[in-house]
């Protein structure tokens, strides 16, 4: 019996999101860094607990995550290109704007 998903979320291959936000390495820290965080998941609210876990993970103490969407196709510039390759591969790719 083949069972098809009810919506495009629960497609049978991971999607690469790419999610935008701001993360803070100290508490009280007001100024916080500019990040990309490129990743594979099979919906976007796993993609959003994968990336915070990794944010974590790198010792950001907390995250505000602005927008999240999916890339289609690899990306032409660095450094996201080799993000986007990564998270073929299974990487999470935190990408931070100084």
């Amino acid at each position: 019996m083949t069972i098809s998903p009810d919506n495009d979320n629960n497609a049978e291959d991971s999607m690469v999101f790419i999610i935008i936000g701001k993360a803070y390495e100290r508490d009280g820290d007001t100024e916080g860094v500019d990040i990309h965080v490129i990743l594979r998941a099979p919906d976007d609210d796993t993609a959003v607990r994968e990336a915070l876990n990794a944010l974590a993970e790198e010792g950001f103490l907390e995250a505000d995550l602005d927008q999240i969407g999916m890339l289609t196709e690899a990306p032409d510039d660095e450094p996201h290109a080799s993000a986007y390759q990564g998270a073929l591969e299974g990487e999470v790719a935190i990408i931070r704007f100084a």
